[in-house]
């Protein structure tokens, strides 16, 4: 699996507000190391710098110091639709009939080649490959005399997940899809700001009180008059992410109020009940494994330890676009420690297996350091269908469990033993039904119309075939 993106929207009054956004992008980091942006209003000009590489990368104090105004947006990437490419860095900047509009998106748009048609016959000019640049022209082109009526008539077209930080001369805006499925959080600050952004760490960093989760299909304003809520389009079935309870979202953020760590601690309770075994030392896949390793290890009263260090320096294996960087990282990325694993019986808790190009890696590692046994423990379901709403896994080839049966998985892994956790119980821990979660990845259960087959660099192809460019 590979990252979805961050977005964060702030407004403070008489406040230059960059470094606040600039520092909550640090928070959302983990969601996306391709490319980091922020813009800013400043006399009712949209100022915007963005650029490829981690957030302490594309910024210095220069820079931040430059982007004046108390309204900003910012966004942390990657790549879903389209290259992983400055020219699709966002937030991204259209100049409208009402004026200047900036748009950050986290999520995936997945009528996105239908809409793009429709627009390029009625003249509009695309400049980038993503399917952000798709809506924003979208809003930009839709009837109405206001923002929220533009945007209202864009929510109406598009199909799939998009949590969106949008940026007007006088205002921000926090969008979410009927279906809620990528999250947003809102939170208040001190001076009469407010704060949105798509998990409750990058509120907490900033000392803002988190006030609620943005509601399926609502539109929420924030200018110098307040806070205004409107409902964009009725709100669908509820289909928020599982995965962000299993793996994308940082173990102190919140969803509907309820903490992730504990759920992900339940989870390996859960996993302990369903596959126990004898062992001696319970480990777990750093980071977003730790919480559930611990909590087999308290259900199954094995011994919990950390033998497996993680450098921190080196970025999430699926962050990297490239298979080979991604294959080769995995070494750098883990160093096992002999004296804590020799002659033991392991139980490695991961949080899911997508491709098994990295698992295999790290089960060896654990035997060339002297491991007597290696059983898998993985606090997910098999993961059998692409994902459309925005992770990058949307090639049923690339997914081991679509082709293998289990046996079959733990023997090209090279374990010992090999569960996963069932999808009742994975729903179960976090408290949530089955109707009210996207579980497409694990049971092809899709909350929307979706492609038969989907492409990221579709809208890139085409954009390239007709106009000569390169990404």
């Amino acid at each position: 699996m590979r990252e979805k993106c961050g977005v964060v929207g702030i407004f403070i009054p008489g406040e230059d507000v960059s470094r606040l956004t600039f520092l909550s992008l640090y928070a959302l980091q983990h969601r996306g190391q391709e490319c980091a942006g922020i813009a800013t209003i400043s006399e009712e000009n949209i100022m915007l710098h963005s650029g490829m590489g981690l957030v302490a990368q594309v910024f210095n104090e220069t820079i931040i110091k430059e982007l004046k105004g108390n309204f900003s947006i910012g966004h942390t990437r990657y790549s879903t639709t389209g290259s992983s490419s400055s020219i699709n860095a966002q937030p991204l900047v259209i100049e409208c009939d009402m004026g200047s509009i900036a748009v950050a998106h986290n999520g995936n748009i997945v009528n996105a080649d239908i809409i793009r048609d429709e627009l390029e016959r009625q003249g509009v000019e695309f400049k980038t490959s993503s399917d952000t640049e798709v809506l924003t022209q979208l809003i930009c082109n839709a009837p109405g005399d206001t923002w929220e009526a533009k945007i209202s008539h864009m929510m109406q077209k598009v199909e799939g997940a998009y949590s969106l930080a949008i940026l007007v001369k006088d205002a921000v805006y926090a969008v979410r899809d009927g279906n809620g499925i990528r999250p947003l959080s809102l939170g208040k600050m001190d001076n009469d700001g407010w704060f949105f952004a798509s998990e409750t760490c990058a509120l907490d960093h900033l000392g803002a009180e988190y006030i609620r989760d943005i509601n399926p299909g609502e539109i929420v304003k924030i200018d110098s008059a307040g806070l205004h809520s409107v409902q964009g389009i009725a709100p669908k079935r509820n289909a928020f992410c599982l995965l962000e309870y299993i793996y994308f979202a940082r173990p102190d953020s919140r969803f509907k109020k309820s903490l992730v760590h504990p759920i992900r601690q339940k989870m390996g309770r859960l996993l302990a009940k369903e596959f126990p075994v004898e062992a001696d030392l319970v480990v777990g896949v750093p980071d977003s494994a730790i919480a559930a390793a611990i909590g087999y290890s308290e259900e199954s009263k094995i011994p919990y330890g950390e033998a497996l260090m993680k450098n921190r320096y080196v970025g999430r294996t699926f962050i990297q676009p490239d298979q080979s960087l991604r294959e080769r990282n995995v070494q750098l990325k883990f160093n096992p420690m002999s004296e804590m694993v020799k002659n033991k019986r392991i139980v490695l808790v991961d949080d899911s297996i997508v491709r098994g190009t990295t698992t295999p890696r790290v089960i060896s590692m654990l035997r060339k350091a002297g491991a007597k046994e290696v059983h898998m423990r993985i606090t997910s379901p098999p993961i059998t269908n692409p994902c459309f709403y925005g992770v990058d896994m949307a090639n049923k080839a690339e997914l081991i469990a679509n082709h293998k049966s289990i046996d079959e998985i733990e023997q090209h892994i090279g374990a010992d033993s090999l569960g996963y956790l069932s999808i009742e119980n994975t729903i179960a821990a976090t408290d949530n039904s089955e109707d009210s979660l996207c579980t497409a990845c694990f049971t092809g259960n899709y909350p929307t119309n979706v492609p038969l087959q989907f492409d990221k660099m579709q809208l890139e192809t085409e954009t390239a075939d007709r106009h000569g460019l390169q990404f």
